[in-house]
């Protein structure tokens, strides 16, 4: 359901957040926002709410960064992702 795949898209957030951490050796002072999200969501071919999945990394971001966690984004659905994973993201991030 709707909350399942927002939760699915919050643990994607999460790995990333994983990733900048490790690149920026911990220092998070470095990040100077979270430019981009591109978002995957599994989903039959009727569903219409990518972007209401989506929201659960978006949130995340914003409640973590504040300001420089307000990014652009896509959703997009596609009938199927690696793994059977629900939600897949990619993001650009500016660092310092």
């Amino acid at each position: 359901d709707l909350e399942d795949g927002a939760r699915a898209a919050q643990l994607a957030g999460l790995n990333i957040v994983a990733q900048i951490k490790a690149a920026l050796d911990g220092d998070f002072s470095r990040l100077s926002r979270i430019v981009r999200l591109a978002g995957y969501v599994n989903a039959t071919s009727d569903f219409t709410h990518h972007a209401a999945v989506l929201n659960g990394a978006s949130e995340l971001m914003a409640d973590l960064f504040g300001d420089k966690g307000r990014h652009a984004r896509s959703a997009i659905g596609v009938a199927s992702l690696p793994m059977g994973w629900a939600v897949e993201i990619d993001a650009i991030v500016e660092t310092r």
